[in-house]
């Protein structure tokens, strides 16, 4: 006979934990993988594991009020005849009309606009407002071509390759039939109200010596005016940004596993990729190795939230950090003003992540009229402003305390790591000693 202490509470399992049981509750009741948007929840090391060691007596600072430190960023002066220079390192990634609402992308080149940098057109074509309001943008080019002509090709300011996303390397995209409205249908040359599902990989070559042929193809088209990105999720950063520089890309965008995206299988977004903050020094290895630093531009994206995080992404060694989830907080996604309309949807602001559904009452993540129209994408273009502008301003704080008069000056000898995680993944010493995990010695 088993005698339990009414003293002590019962234990729930570590490995069965509460949101393991609902799962696995929900599956066998609908036998359908669950979908959702968004970035990895799970907690992995990440910027916040980093600190910076700002200047004392061994170290000069700058004075923020007299002393100028720099943020222009210049991307794609490679090859390209008209690169992009931008007045902050910090740009918008690529999300597309139909995940996104046409007032949101306004809004997202309005800010960006105002802030001095660039926005990305993500899958489904090019539209009008999206090009009228961003003084810079950059058009992806995806396996899927939707929406792709020369004519777009020639009206954007840089061209991205995409090959992988860092929510689902190795996975294509999905949109869902609610959200394929009469204009997102036109644009995309599909049947209105049936899901999308783009293909994981370009039909038209199989390895980067195809890639390299394509990108040609893509300068003829737009007279080698252009800048070329590549972009890859995180997975094999070394090899992945080496076989981009060798296949002619003027820019590498890295997206690690707390990128976002608008929908996919939860047990991709959760269990395929690698951490951001494991995805850079390998990247910048391998353009070192190539003698490419700096002359190749390296972008990284996946969690990207505050001007502390843009300083250590750059001080690793990258040119440029790129923001998704956090532009659409911004916008106004996931605000508790709609708290109760959240609660009706089965969630709560900071949780919502079903952009599929298309029933966003922010009016962000949706192609409903009346939820769209909630958005005022002038309003919600100041405040991704204001943001950005944030941002940038505390990236100059701490490149001024570590007495850097630019952002790029910053390096990995400014940093220490908290945890053996983040040291081994970051190639940075814990702190107090000269040491990480891999590095040999004491």
């Amino acid at each position: 006979m088993s005698y339990h202490n009414p003293l002590t509470p019962p234990r729930k399992s570590a490995t069965f934990d509460n949101h393991t049981l609902a799962e696995i509750r929900r599956a066998a009741a609908t036998g359908i993988y669950d979908i959702r948007g968004a970035g990895t929840k799970r907690k992995v090391p990440h910027f916040d594991d980093l600190l910076f060691l700002g200047a004392s007596i061994s170290r000069y600072p700058l004075e923020g009020y007299r002393e100028k430190c720099d943020t222009t960023v210049v991307l794609g002066s490679r090859f390209a005849k008209k690169p992009i220079t931008l007045k902050t390192p910090i740009t918008i990634a690529g999300m597309s009309f139909g995940a996104l609402s046409g007032n949101a992308k306004e809004a997202l080149g309005r800010g960006a606009t105002i802030a001095g940098t660039s926005t990305t057109t993500g899958d489904g074509g090019m539209t009008d407002e999206e090009r009228g309001h961003s003084q810079t943008l950059v058009y992806q080019y995806l396996p899927s071509r939707y929406g792709m002509n020369p004519k777009d090709l020639r009206r954007a300011d840089a061209i991205e390759v995409v090959v992988g996303q860092g929510a689902k390397p190795g996975g294509g995209g999905m949109l869902l039939g609610q959200k394929i409205s009469d204009r997102v249908a036109h644009m995309r040359n599909l049947p209105k109200g049936i899901d999308q599902r783009s293909a994981c990989r370009h039909p038209d070559w199989t390895g980067p010596d195809d890639l390299e042929i394509k990108i040609m193809e893509l300068r003829e088209i737009t007279d080698w005016e252009k800048p070329i990105y590549v972009k890859v999720g995180g997975a094999r950063p070394y090899y992945d940004t080496a076989l981009a520089v060798k296949a002619g890309a003027d820019v590498v965008v890295l997206d690690g596993m707390q990128g976002g995206t608008a929908a996919t299988q939860d047990v991709f977004i959760e269990n395929v990729g690698m951490p951001t903050l494991a995805c850079i020094r390998p990247a910048v290895q391998a353009l070192q190795d190539l003698g490419m630093h700096r002359k190749v531009q390296l972008i990284i994206s996946g969690g990207i939230r505050s001007g502390a995080d843009v300083a250590k992404a750059l001080a690793l060694g990258a040119d440029a950090v790129a923001i998704g989830t956090a532009a659409l907080v911004a916008l106004g996604d996931n605000d508790p003003r709609w708290e109760e309309e959240y609660q009706k949807l089965g969630t709560t602001a900071g949780a919502y992540d079903d952009w599929h559904e298309g029933k966003d009452p922010a009016g962000i993540t949706t192609q409903d009229p009346e939820l769209a129209a909630r958005l005022d994408p002038v309003a919600a273009g100041r405040r991704l402003a204001n943001y950005l502008k944030v941002m940038t301003l505390e990236a100059q704080t701490i490149a001024r305390a570590c007495g850097k008069n630019h952002l790029h000056n910053l390096e990995p000898e400014d940093l220490c790591a908290l945890t053996m995680e983040a040291a081994a993944m970051a190639q940075i010493p814990l702190a107090g000693t000269n040491w990480y995990p891999g590095k040999g010695g004491y």
